[in-house]
């Protein structure tokens, strides 16, 4: 898992003094709002690199076409108790074959570390207060897991008919 220190991250947000702008010129390494990317993609060039914030009530079917443009999905997190970007994250990755990155941004906590990298994240921004070395210490925490996910889709433990569970 990468941690996004957001004072040097290489992606930038498009703003203007009112908000974001309507329609960003191309550049690499724009994160644009879904309703940016809307506006621009149809004259966005091939091969510059350019990341979506999909917010975290918006249907991951609406960027299927585009995924293979994109570098980046950043998905949010407005609370931590919130766990939709979870199942959007999944989706990207199993259903969709999402191969870019998917960093998690908002409200993310070391807690959650374990449940984002096996949802599909492979990069978190995590939230002010929470420390990097704590959050590598957290993705430690579990050897195994009995269901598989999106990096592992089969099971560590296996069920054997002679002994109930037997570590493979």
């Amino acid at each position: 898992m990468k941690f996004i220190d957001s004072q040097n991250d290489r992606w930038q947000q498009v703003q203007g003094e009112d908000g974001p702008q309507s329609h960003p010129s191309p550049a690499p390494h724009r994160l644009l709002t879904l309703e940016q990317w809307h506006a621009v993609r149809a004259e966005w060039p091939q091969g510059v690199a350019v990341g979506v914030m999909l917010p975290n009530d918006a249907d991951v079917e609406d960027l299927t076409e585009d995924l293979p443009r994109l570098a980046l999905v950043a998905l949010k997190f407005p609370k931590w108790v919130d766990g939709r970007a979870y199942s959007q994250a999944r989706l990207l990755r199993t259903r969709y074959a999402y191969k870019g990155e998917i960093r998690a941004t908002g409200e993310v906590l070391v807690d959650m570390l374990p449940l984002l990298q096996r949802t599909g994240f492979d990069a978190a921004q995590l939230r002010g207060d929470q420390k990097i070395e704590s959050a590598r210490r957290a993705l430690g925490f579990f050897g195994g897991h009995y269901q598989g996910d999106t990096v592992h889709p089969q099971p560590l433990f296996a069920r054997n008919e002679s002994q109930p569970y037997v570590r493979s």
